[in-house]
């Protein structure tokens, strides 16, 4: 439920990467799925918790908007 101050979340693909061009809309999803699954390779579940942890608060940071993060938050508890 964002208020007109706040942007919308984009829900639809919108992975890229500066410089490189992609011929499948899908191809830099499963490139980040790919370095996200590389990023837990060979963690305990506490640390792989704990990598989490912080990338959330990193990305959050980056992010800033907290009616934004709000929005993230509310979609990804499953209550639409």
């Amino acid at each position: 439920m964002t208020s007109p101050d706040t942007p919308a979340l984009i829900l639809s693909p919108n992975f890229r990467e500066n410089g490189r061009r992609y011929f499948r809309d899908f191809t830099p999803g499963d490139d980040f799925y790919e370095a996200l699954i590389d990023m837990h390779r060979d963690l305990s579940d506490e640390q792989s918790e704990r990598v989490n942890a912080r990338l959330i608060l990193i990305l959050s940071n980056h992010i800033g908007d907290i009616g934004v993060l709000r929005e993230a938050m509310r979609l990804a508890r499953g209550a639409e």
